[in-house]
């Protein structure tokens, strides 16, 4: 590695080469009878897929009553292409309820579930819990691969197996050796290492210098914004299996408003892998690419800690040139890629003879009850007495697959009594929307979004009836700060937030997840997010080109024309 002991790091790396391998004192301030860890063990946490929150809506009034605040904990699970059991689905549901403050569960834009509002003394509970059930929170979060995301639509084609193999494969193959999880989780024991091993033969003690996030799909269909990740392994498929991977690099959604140094990037094409049976080759591909990373990202300013950075500083060539080096043989050129869709999967599909799934849209990602909507409830009797695999998908939704085709009715008459609408009697624009968590539970956030995003909607669905626009692929995405958790900077309408009840407004992007859009205006009211789109909705109806979609237009036509 090329990292030494006196370069100057900032304090997080110093923290994890410290951690003993992600221990910390974790093991022991479960003990201390405290209602949060301290600030090393909150960074460590982070490789355990816990986050150290406290509820921003009861903040002031516990510092006016001279009160401490709330602290809880965030759990992230690892689930690789988000595929679980029912059984394991279950398992979730019963702690949401058992131990969370808010009694329901989030799906993420990687395709896993979170946890929010576990309190200290249950954490371990609720891991050990997960680990019982074959989920585990390593690596969910932190400075290491991240949740490898795959397309999660379900079907009997060879390369769908074939996809899920290699996912399992980089999943492992990227995924921390530490024994600290078991340590302090599930009561393991110390590991004892023969002379000669380390604990982490890729990682090291100082891990990566930033999260890494790895992501498949299909070749046409970009159902999970396969440009927006680290490493992005497009399938091709000749005769229903995989051929090989074309292998993107580079890309990420973070930025900071303040700063024009930081910026979204889309990955660039960087070779064209051969599938052999063993995954040996394209294995081999990426953790060169993750050891490059390692030994090259920024470890002392952490705003440019991701690999984007470091392939802009040093050129996709030099790039190249460092992969066919640790490989030891060169590089095939990239494929030239075809896109058809970015689309969910919703609805009923057929998955094989007599068998379908049914993708359903999940308000925001939350699997809760409401007093209009038991989609909580929904999904656990659906569980009980259909068994289905659940698939989490990237936009934040659900697939229930292996359902008989005679088993229909009856689950839409179970949704229906549950309030729970099928995907079409959703309006396109509303299927087509994400937001992040922001508040209350999120530290970094500067304005509502989850919370705010569905006060919008009806009048976007307004807007679009009157244009003729509600059969139109458009994206709506809102964040409540600049580090993109939502995926914004693709979306062809971004809501970005800059402060309390004030949005940046980005427009154009691509509904295939191929183009980034631009900053519109700054700083807008979120009374008059909806107005301030309007004139240029008004003009894509009344100037697009024949077949030109919102994103297309936008950036043929630029912004110029309607900045204020």
């Amino acid at each position: 590695m090329s990292t030494t002991n006196d370069e100057k790091v900032s304090k997080i790396e110093i923290i994890k080469r410290q951690s003993r391998h992600l221990r910390g004192t974790i093991k022991e301030a479960l003990q201390d009878g405290e209602p949060k860890f301290s600030e090393d063990n909150v960074q460590v946490l982070k490789f355990h897929g816990v986050y150290q929150q406290d509820d921003r809506d009861l903040r002031a009034q516990l510092k006016k009553e001279g009160k401490e605040r709330h602290y809880s904990m965030m759990i992230r699970a690892r689930i690789p292409g988000g595929v679980l059991s029912p059984e394991q689905y279950l398992v979730f549901d019963r702690l949401a309820d058992e131990y969370t403050d808010y009694k329901n569960m989030r799906i993420t834009t990687r395709q896993t579930l979170q946890l929010h509002g576990i309190l200290k003394g249950d954490l371990k509970t609720t891991i050990k819990t997960l680990n019982e059930a074959l989920v585990t929170t390593l690596g969910a979060c932190g400075d290491s691969g991240r949740n490898t995301i795959c397309c999660a639509e379900p079907g009997d084609e060879p390369f769908r197996e074939e996809m899920r193999h290699d996912v399992l494969a980089l999943a492992d193959r990227l995924s921390a050796k530490t024994n600290a999880y078991h340590e302090i989780w599930v009561d393991g024991e110390p590991v004892q290492l023969a002379e000669g091993e380390t604990e982490e033969p890729l990682y090291g003690e100082a891990y990566l210098p930033r999260k890494f996030k790895v992501a498949i799909v299909p070749e046409g269909d970009n159902c999970l914004d396969v440009y927006d990740n680290d490493i992005g392994l497009v399938a091709h498929i000749r005769d229903g299996h995989i051929e090989g991977y074309t292998v993107l690099v580079g890309g990420g959604m973070g930025r900071l408003a303040l700063d024009q140094d930081t910026y979204p990037r889309l990955a660039s094409p960087l070779c064209y892998v051969a599938r052999d049976k063993a995954v040996g080759t394209i294995l081999d591909v990426c953790v060169a690419i993750v050891t490059i990373e390692r030994d090259f990202g920024d470890r002392s300013n952490r705003r440019f800690a991701r690999m984007k950075y470091l392939i802009d500083k040093r050129g996709l060539a030099w790039f190249r040139e460092e992969v066919e080096s640790r490989l030891g043989r060169k590089l095939e050129p990239p494929r030239q890629l075809e896109w058809a869709n970015g689309n969910d999967h919703l609805g009923w599909h057929r998955e094989r003879d007599g068998v379908s799934y049914l993708g359903l849209f999940v308000p925001y990602g939350r699997i809760k009850d409401t007093e209009t909507m038991r989609l909580k409830s929904a999904l656990r009797d659906i569980m009980r007495t259909f068994r289905p695999t659940v698939r989490f998908t990237s936009q934040q939704n659900v697939i229930l697959s292996g359902l008989a085709d005679e088993q229909r009715p009856a689950i839409e008459e179970l949704l229906r009594a549950s309030g729970v609408p099928l995907p079409e009697e959703l309006s396109k624009v509303r299927q087509n929307t994400m937001a992040c968590v922001s508040l209350p539970t999120c530290g970094l956030a500067l304005a509502e979004s989850e919370r705010a995003l569905p006060e919008l909607m009806p009048q976007f669905e307004q807007l679009f009836d009157e244009l003729g626009l509600s059969d139109e692929d458009i994206t709506i995405r809102m964040t409540g700060c600049s580090n993109g958790c939502a995926r914004p900077y693709n979306a062809n309408i971004a809501f970005i937030g800059r402060a309390p009840g004030k949005y940046d407004i980005f427009l154009g992007g691509s509904a295939l997840g191929t183009a980034l859009n631009e900053r519109f205006r700054e700083t807008v009211p979120f009374e008059q997010l909806v107005s301030a789109v309007r004139p240029v909705l008004e003009s894509f109806v009344r100037d697009r080109e024949s077949g030109e979609d919102f994103g297309t237009y936008w950036r043929r036509t630029g912004a110029g024309g309607y900045r204020s």
